[in-house]
């Protein structure tokens, strides 16, 4: 089923203090995780569009995104639980996939007042921390909790977040924190 995704990042911030925020206002801490991805493109002329396979330590996805706008709300994910990392990577090959790109990224997961928050932590960028709830009021009003307007969220995907550090993801195919 496709589903809209509610979420905004909060670009920039003290992992540390942000942590201690989320636990001060009564959220609760649920784990960090290595994940690792692989991005495929569907049509390499629409960026707007593209499949993720993603291992987040617990859970193989599969999932096609589709961005309409950077609004919050602006997401549409398809998304399904698949068994095997490598096993889907090969069956999408079987299928003229090729990924064009690797990616990990480090996560601490939290859960407060419903919604799910991520300090995510990239290579070559600083933390960012994510915000996804129920819908868009829900996104906004724990943003609030923890200090942040409107102003400070932004619900730009990765590729623009990096692109605001004078960073083209699209040209890095390999993005490890080994330093490649």
């Amino acid at each position: 089923m496709t589903e809209i995704e509610y979420e905004a990042k909060v670009l920039d911030v003290d992992p540390e203090s942000t942590a201690r925020r989320i636990l001060d206002k009564g959220g609760s801490t649920v784990g960090e995780a290595l994940q690792r991805r692989y991005v495929y493109d569907i049509d390499p002329a629409d960026p707007s569009r593209w499949i993720r396979l993603r291992d987040n330590g617990e859970e193989v996805t599969l999932t096609v995104k589709e961005i309409d706008s950077d609004d919050i709300g602006g997401t549409r994910e398809t998304e399904t639980s698949v068994g095997d990392f490598d096993t889907a990577d090969a069956l999408l090959g079987k299928l003229g996939y090729r990924p064009k790109a690797y990616q990990e990224n480090r996560r601490r997961s939290f859960l407060l007042d419903g919604a799910r928050l991520e300090i995510d932590f990239w290579p070559r960028i600083p933390p960012y921390l994510e915000i996804e709830a129920a819908d868009r009021a829900e996104v906004v009003r724990v943003a609030a909790l923890l200090g942040y307007g409107e102003d400070d969220l932004t619900g730009e995907n990765t590729t623009r977040v990096y692109a605001r550090y004078g960073i083209d993801l699209a040209a890095i195919p390999d993005l490890r924190f080994d330093g490649r």
